[in-house]
């Protein structure tokens, strides 16, 4: 249980029996979002190619919801697939994407396919199934290594890896397809998106779980996390129940949102090193971090300004970083055995 679960109800009137879809529904993100739209007696198409997630989650899900939630195991590249996934769709949640800004660096043309040409996919079959909106996961990684401080969508983006470039011109296509085809869109500009069922090698916060992996480990030579970098490096670390809620009020927003760019994030700037310490006291942890060379492709300080969101939508963070960390540390420490992989296909 999270505090989102207080903020739920609002949404039953629009959501509950309506028909949506979420692309990359078996990775992280996408698993989350699943159970608040079940919860809520939405029904829901989810497409995966558990390339890079399992289907655990999803058949638990299934198992649960049988006649709410339907699966189809299939890529977002594939238009006879995408096509019946987004079919009867009134919203489209697209989350699939390949996630690792250094998977990124080393393979650029799978990223930009899967990230910016992919896109254009979901956004055609959205169209064309007569969607009324579509919710796209962007990132935050479009402000590159911007000195100034907060992030404000204002600024002119400087991607700085052929991951941000690609989720960048997702956005592009989305304010596009608002433009030309009818198909309002709303762009969501994730800041390190943490939580439960997360994999150490996440698109988001890779770094809270592969701490808690060291942390939790009953192995003392693994015990001491990696940092890349000096640890100094700054990011707003944002709980994933604050981005299911962030996709609950864009979608059921009732405004046209015209392929806007929001930032979805905690408004907290914390230093990688502040993290360690803080996670390595919530597990009772002995372990100390080991500093590593930093990686290509990583900005050095990023924080939220979510001013935007709120006007836009009424956003506003549902569970603080300490609570988020807090609920983090916790369902690992009960499933130190277990793990999932990332958002996908």
């Amino acid at each position: 249980m999270t505090p989102l679960n207080d903020h739920l109800e609002p949404f039953r009137a629009t959501l509950s029996n309506t028909l949506v879809c979420v692309t990359g529904g078996a990775g992280f993100i996408g698993g989350h979002l699943i159970d608040a739209l079940l919860a809520l007696g939405a029904r829901v198409t989810v497409i995966d190619d558990l390339s890079n997630s399992d289907a655990g989650t999803i058949a638990s899900q299934m198992d649960e919801y049988p006649e709410q939630l339907r699966f189809i195991q299939g890529s977002i590249l594939d238009p006879i697939s995408m096509n019946s996934a987004v079919e009867g769709a009134r919203f489209v949640f697209h989350l699939a994407a390949l996630g690792s800004v250094p998977k990124s660096v080393e393979e650029p043309a799978r990223t930009w396919v899967v990230n910016a040409t992919g896109t254009m996919r979901v956004l055609l079959a959205a169209q064309e199934a007569g969607a009324q909106r579509l919710i796209y996961s962007a990132s935050s990684s479009a402000y590159g290594d911007n000195p100034a401080l907060p992030k404000q969508e204002s600024q002119a983006p400087e991607p700085e890896s052929p991951y941000a470039a690609a989720k960048l011109a997702g956005e592009s296509l989305c304010r596009s397809w608002s433009t030309c085809y009818g198909l309002d869109t709303a762009c969501l500009r994730y800041f390190n998106i943490f939580g439960s069922r997360q994999a150490a090698d996440s698109a988001y916060a890779a770094v809270v779980p592969a701490f808690l992996r060291c942390y939790l480990s009953s192995d003392p030579s693994e015990q001491s996390p990696t940092i890349f970098g000096d640890g100094t490096q700054t990011r707003d670390f944002t709980h994933v129940s604050n981005a299911v809620y962030a996709n609950l009020l864009a979608a059921t927003s009732g405004s046209p949102i015209k392929g806007d760019a929001m930032n979805i994030g905690a408004g907290q700037q914390t230093s990688v090193n502040q993290l360690a310490s803080t996670l390595r006291e919530l597990a009772d942890a002995q372990g100390q971090p080991v500093l590593q060379p930093a990686r290509i492709g990583e900005v050095q300080d990023s924080v939220a300004d979510i001013s935007k969101a709120n006007t836009k939508i009424g956003y506003k963070p549902v569970t603080t970083l300490d609570e988020g960390l807090a609920l983090t540390v916790s369902w690992y420490q009960q499933h130190a055995n277990t793990s999932s992989r990332a958002d996908s296909t």
